[in-house]
């Protein structure tokens, strides 16, 4: 019996130019498993972003020079730049709150770039939040 990925895209709204928030994890990670039903459930209350699972280990390829040291990470990034991007606790609030009232984007990084790029030429579900999705 195959298990779910531990990669995955939730919400992807029409407009190409919403933002993403990506949470950068790995499987082996109690509290990153402990905070993904979180995450997926923030994911659907905010329809207008795009959300994506990213384990940096399966991932290296577009997540190794993020160098994340402390779980969970989360990115969020628009056309705009990088408007949040390092260690978030892992407590829904403190992610929603974040969204409500997201920082000034500043420019982003060939790191962030890189990974953007990534997840917009992804196959639907390659990085999905919804693990049973």
């Amino acid at each position: 019996m195959s298990q779910p990925s531990s990669n995955a895209i939730l919400a992807t709204p029409s407009a190409a130019a919403a933002p993403w928030v990506v949470c950068l994890c790995a499987e082996w990670c109690g509290t990153c498993r402990e905070y993904r039903p979180l995450f997926e459930d923030i994911a659907r209350a905010h329809p207008g972003l795009r959300f994506a699972w990213v384990d940096i280990e399966d991932h290296a390829d577009i997540a190794d020079d993020f160098d994340v040291e402390t779980f969970p990470t989360v990115l969020v990034a628009s056309g705009a730049g990088t408007h949040f991007l390092g260690p978030l606790l892992p407590h829904a609030e403190t992610l929603r709150r974040m969204l409500g009232a997201l920082p000034a984007a500043q420019p982003a990084d060939a790191a962030v770039a890189t990974l953007i790029a990534a997840l917009e030429r992804a196959p639907a579900g390659a990085f999905d939040v919804a693990a049973g999705d």
